[in-house]
């Protein structure tokens, strides 16, 4: 019968290959299901992103199945692999480092070739980083984006932060720990300084959560010798209900422009936190106020 049958039977009686998408803890070994635990230790194949990490896991909740590993830098190759042996009839459960595979980490490939291929794909549900800190972030959870990662090359992540800025819905974002101070910058220069909830070692023995500004949270941070754990970090949407006046803007920019020691990116920065704006946008029309005011 399949594992996902409402039954205590431990029997592996497979009359077809099936892919089991398992959740596993993202700190505490003991966030797991039951059912992830007895999907684990019936299936014939565990295919983890870590077989360490996913080793220590299995042994901690006496599960002996074999692993084979399968991870960002294997698995077009390891893919046809794992259809041919789900296709023969085994069963393989897909498993991350932690949280729900596919999301931010490995399986995607796999997930796709299965769909394809016509083989049944179960969730085994279970914990994940961005919906627990969104649970007790103090953010609005009615409606939210799941951002994970940005994109990697500078460039190319500026110009997502800006396609995100007018986003009104809570927005979630994953970053490593030496990262996390430049990224907060970034965006508050593209979205402004916004209210924000830092989520850090989540369910581990340091868990911490940071709730502030997103200047104020970097301010924090920026006293530390380090910051370590993996960071999940919420920003509050764009709320339509504080749009400041572009006109009070302009009338501010002229001000600060008229005055021969402030420098224009300084007066954007200034300006654009006090109003929660984007400083890019702000300096942009700071230009073109400066063109215009020293054209002939």
């Amino acid at each position: 019968m399949p594992l996902n049958s409402p039954t205590d039977s431990t029997k592996k009686t497979h009359s077809k290959g099936m892919l089991y998408v398992v959740a596993t803890p993202i700190g505490n070994m003991d966030d797991i299901t039951l059912r992830a635990l007895t999907v684990l230790d019936q299936v014939d194949l565990i295919a983890a992103e870590d077989t360490r990490h996913t080793g220590k896991l299995l042994k901690y909740h006496n599960i002996k199945s074999h692993l084979i590993s399968y991870h960002e830098h294997n698995e077009k190759e390891r893919t046809p692999l794992l259809i041919e042996r789900i296709a023969s009839g085994l069963s393989i459960a897909l498993v991350s480092n932690a949280g729900t595979p596919t999301v931010s980490d490995p399986g995607y490939i796999l997930l796709q070739s299965a769909v394809e291929k016509g083989i049944k794909v179960i969730p085994i549900p279970g914990a994940s980083a961005g919906i627990a800190a969104l649970s007790i972030s103090g953010l609005p959870t009615d409606s939210f984006v799941f951002i994970g990662f940005c994109a990697k090359k500078k460039a190319k992540r500026l110009k997502q932060l800006q396609e995100l800025a007018d986003e009104k819905r809570t927005l979630i974002f994953y970053e490593n720990p030496g990262r996390i101070l430049a990224f907060m910058e970034e965006l508050a220069d593209a979205m402004g300084d916004r209210d924000a909830v830092l989520c850090r070692e989540m369910t581990k023995l340091h868990e911490e959560f940071l709730r502030g500004r997103l200047s104020e949270l970097k301010d924090r941070l920026s006293h530390r010798p380090a910051v370590k754990g993996e960071c999940t970090l919420l920003v509050k949407g764009c709320e339509e209900n504080k749009e400041v006046s572009r006109d009070v803007i302009r009338a501010e920019l002229i001000e600060a422009l008229d005055k021969k020691g402030d420098k224009i990116s300084e007066a954007s920065r200034i300006i654009a936190k006090k109003y929660g704006l984007s400083k890019n946008e702000v300096y942009e029309e700071a230009l073109k106020l400066k063109r215009k005011l020293h054209s002939p």
